[in-house]
């Protein structure tokens, strides 16, 4: 049963994407956000149900963390659950292999929750240039592409499902971008398409030097025989898809594609694309590089650390500076990839685990963070904090209250979904893996603590020029519409998401770690 319900995950979108766009116009824009809706609820109704059996006693779905790169018992090795396994196409050995399991399946939920959620916000607040029908189809084409890649147990099928969300990603950006400013959607679109495409590429090639040394594509496999070398061509493999998953996570200085993209995308674009699409980057380091390239990835973790920590302060300094609200967000999600890389970076068992952790709650903050960006830009029509103006609370109270519990969720607050997956990643930088440079981690530590004030710095800043001031200073949005009915059914389980994953952290690391 749990078989099919995996295929059920990437068929049922998939399908539906394709209804979609034959059905004739006659039915209107918003039965196509509905139907969206639906079936995306159905698909997040199924990974529930699979996650829920998946924890059930008898599935090898849990991890014991191995203080040392070249145990078989490291993070990332599959350990699957429901599996699919079947040849594709046998003259490259390449096998339609899907498998899932405790690393795996609470990113697969995430991203089935955001696409409902995506959906669900469509269905009152429609793009301007309409196209409803398109645009919800291309939703959930993502939506595969990006299920299918958290599946995916086999590096070509990785990089098949890796490649399908891009397109769609692409057109979303635009066709229902800023339609302030089509020139600029359409270079963020452009950037963000070659860029990645290159990070692919890269990637692609490090996967055939496997091949070659292994001769195999299958994950689960590789887990169980890696490569053990940590030089010629396991060291070669490893720097290659480092490089293409980091253009996507994305860390600096592969992260110049990011705030365009954000800052252009329409508000569901930009919700699935830090929520869930930055994911793929960080989810393929831990699934392959770790398991597979071991002592590879000791090798360069050291490089992967740094440009980490870069990632956290130069992202932390771009927020300082940004003057539109949407830009600033994105901008902070490069400071916390660069956290996550960090965390991957350290090889240890709290590094590891709170990587892990801080995917899930960046996904549900920044999720949450991009809504509120876009219902402040609804009713301004701008996400310029200079053109927006101040005193938020007192003009949209409950939009300003919101804005300000994510924010404060997204800096670190202790009992907030924000908070341990940082502490456990700095922890995990002040003991490293065995094999690493101690001392060079240590104030790579204190580097990236850094990072995290000016991370606090920027956002109180955020709070008191958009939302402290006096109304009477703009009269003309005094009585701008507060949450409506739809935007509070969409926001409220990602608020309520991040308190109790503040709250009960080992909800999500019991899912890793055995005590």
């Amino acid at each position: 049963m749990s078989q099919w319900l995996l295929i059920a995950l990437l068929a049922v979108p998939a399908v539906t994407a394709g209804v979609l766009w034959g059905l004739p116009a006659v039915l209107g824009e918003r039965v196509a956000a509905i139907a969206g809706s639906v079936v995306s609820g159905l698909v997040l109704v199924g990974s529930v149900v699979l996650w829920w059996d998946m924890r059930r006693p008898h599935c090898p779905c849990t991890y014991e963390f191995v203080d040392t790169p070249a145990s078989r018992n490291l993070p990332g090795k599959l350990l699957p659950y429901a599996q699919t396994d079947v040849s594709w196409i046998p003259q490259l050995d390449v096998r339609f292999h899907l498998a899932v399991d405790g690393i795996s399946m609470p990113l697969i939920t995430l991203t089935a929750l955001l696409v409902f959620l995506c959906g669900l916000y469509s269905i009152k607040i429609t793009p301007r240039i309409g196209r409803m029908r398109s645009l919800i189809a291309l939703l959930l084409v993502i939506e595969t592409g990006v299920i299918g890649t958290f599946a995916a147990a086999d590096l070509v099928l990785f990089f098949v499902f890796f490649e399908i969300v891009l397109i769609p990603m692409w057109l979303v950006i635009d066709i229902w971008g800023d339609h302030h400013d089509r020139a600029g959607r359409r270079r963020a679109a452009n950037t963000f398409i070659l860029m990645t495409v290159l990070g692919s590429a890269l990637m692609l090639l490090g996967f055939l030097l496997i091949h070659r040394q292994a001769g195999t594509f299958d994950v689960a496999f590789l887990g169980e025989h890696p490569l053990r070398g940590g030089h010629g061509i396991a060291l070669a493999a490893a720097v290659l898809i480092a490089l293409g998953l980091a253009v996507k996570m994305p860390l600096w200085p592969l992260h110049i594609w990011l705030p365009d993209a954000h800052a252009k995308a329409p508000t569901v674009g930009s919700v699935l694309l830090a929520g869930v699409l930055l994911k793929l980057g960080s989810y393929g380091m831990i699934r392959i590089l770790l398991p597979i390239l071991p002592a590879a990835t000791t090798t360069i973790a050291p490089y992967l650390a740094g440009f980490s920590v870069v990632a956290i302060v130069a992202g932390s300094l771009a927020c300082l500076a940004q003057t539109d609200v949407k830009r600033l967000i994105a901008y902070s999600s490069v400071g916390h990839m660069g956290f996550i890389g960090l965390g991957i970076a350290t090889l240890s068992p709290e590094g590891l685990n709170g990587a892990l952790y801080a995917n899930i709650a960046h996904g549900i903050i920044t999720g949450l963070l991009f809504f509120l960006a876009g219902a402040i830009k609804d009713r301004h029509d701008t996400s310029d904090l200079r053109a927006i103006g101040r005193a938020l609370y007192a003009r949209l109270p409950r939009i300003g209250g919101l804005l300000t519990y994510a924010c404060l969720a997204s800096l670190g607050l202790p009992g907030l979904a924000g908070f341990w997956g940082e502490m456990l990643i700095l922890l995990g930088a002040y003991h490293p893996a065995d094999a690493l440079p101690r001392a060079t981690f240590v104030l790579l530590m204190v580097i990236a603590g850094l990072g995290a004030v000016l991370t606090a710095a920027y956002f109180l800043r955020l709070i008191r020029n958009l939302c402290q001031g006096d109304p009477a200073e703009y009269p003309s949005t005094a009585f701008a519409v507060d949450l409506s009915r739809i935007e509070f059914a969409t926001f409220a389980p990602l608020a309520v998401l991040t308190v109790v994953l503040g709250l009960w952290p080992f909800t999500l690391l019991n899912e890793w770690m055995t005590l």
